[in-house]
């Protein structure tokens, strides 16, 4: 390996560093009180260091949900396959549902923790490509379920969050452990169990 090849490999590999290190303390401290030295201790660098990379914690923030938005949408690459659009809707939350609970700590970033969403909405670039892409993805396949004859009387817009959110708030009391509430022997598959109990409403639809 010649020297510019290892000084790339280093400075993704610090990247990566800078990355976990941020999204440890994002998680056990809240983005507020994580600061740019919190995270350079962490992983044992001055401060400027990371200023290299990113320039300041909303665009390390940005940075761990594009991270989470493109492994969800490589998840749901395999839809391309199934052709009928109920189907697809279905299958949609099932992959959901797997990558929140398989990746919880990634989900409750991307979606639950409170985010600087203002660093995107004062860009003028695509920077949220990814999360853009994911809600439309959703919201096509709704659209083509609609045009099959399902879903009458809805407006899509409303639906399309509609769905996303019974299925995201399914997953988010779970991840953060509300359901205690409920029956002891209910708690393991809850999310599945009503996840499967959306469907039969869907169903009907």
């Amino acid at each position: 390996m010649g020297v510019a090849e290892r000084k790339i490999r280093e400075k993704e590999e610090l990247k990566d560093q800078i990355l976990k290190a941020a999204k440890r303390l994002f998680i056990e401290r809240g983005f507020e009180k994580t600061s740019i030295r919190n995270i350079a201790d962490e992983i044992e660098y001055s401060p400027g260091i990371i200023y290299h990379y990113f320039q300041d914690k909303n665009e390390i923030f940005h940075a761990l949900h594009q991270e989470g938005f493109q492994e969800l949408r490589k998840r749901m690459e395999i839809l391309g396959a199934v052709d009928d659009p109920m189907s697809r809707l279905k299958a949609m939350g099932k992959i959901y549902i797997q990558f929140a609970l398989e990746n919880s700590d990634m989900y409750d970033l991307m979606f639950i923790i409170e985010a600087p969403i203002d660093f995107v909405e004062k860009r003028d670039d695509q920077c949220w490509i990814e999360g853009d892409s994911t809600f439309n993805q959703l919201r096509s396949t709704v659209h083509q379920c609609m045009q099959k004859g399902h879903f009458k009387g809805h407006k899509l817009e409303a639906l399309s969050f509609m769905i996303w959110s019974t299925v995201h708030g399914m997953v988010s009391l779970k991840i953060r452990k509300r359901v205690i509430v409920l029956n002891a022997a209910e708690i393991d598959q809850i999310v599945e169990n009503s996840y499967h109990s959306f469907l039969l409403i869907l169903d009907n639809c």
